[in-house]
């Protein structure tokens, strides 16, 4: 069995679980009920949704790659965007040093870690 992409893929799904369910009331439910122009907020919205979904579909894909081999370079490129995701977050607060948003912005605690696992993962089966 491979322990670190199964990590990945159950760090994928928790990390899903949290987004849709702490994120929903967080983050989608304020957004909606806030004074932005129409056309913004629910571009924003959209993107939440967009984000839960790139969130489940890669944790699936990484559950197929345990029993797929030939899905690997599937599965390495999620790792490398979840990594990037993670980064995001990190440059934002960099960006924002005053608002001390280390740990009000938490999602790259989650992100990199998964990524790094999928990618340990994947580089024990010899893949790219």
């Amino acid at each position: 069995m491979n322990r670190p992409l199964l990590g990945a893929a159950l760090l994928g799904g928790l990390t899903t679980l949290i987004h849709l369910l702490g994120g929903g009331q967080d983050v989608a439910t304020p957004l909606l009920a806030a004074p932005l122009e129409p056309s913004l907020k629910f571009t924003l919205y959209a993107v939440w949704h967009m984000a839960s979904l790139a969130l489940l579909a890669s944790t699936a894909a990484w559950i197929y790659c345990l029993r797929h081999p030939a899905a690997a370079l599937l599965g390495h490129f999620l790792g490398l965007l979840w990594i990037g995701f993670g980064l995001v977050f990190l440059a934002v607060i960099a960006a924002f040093p005053e608002q001390g948003l280390l740990w009000q912005l938490p999602q790259w605690l989650l992100l990199i870690p998964c990524g790094l696992l999928a990618l340990r993962g994947l580089r024990r089966r010899g893949t790219p």
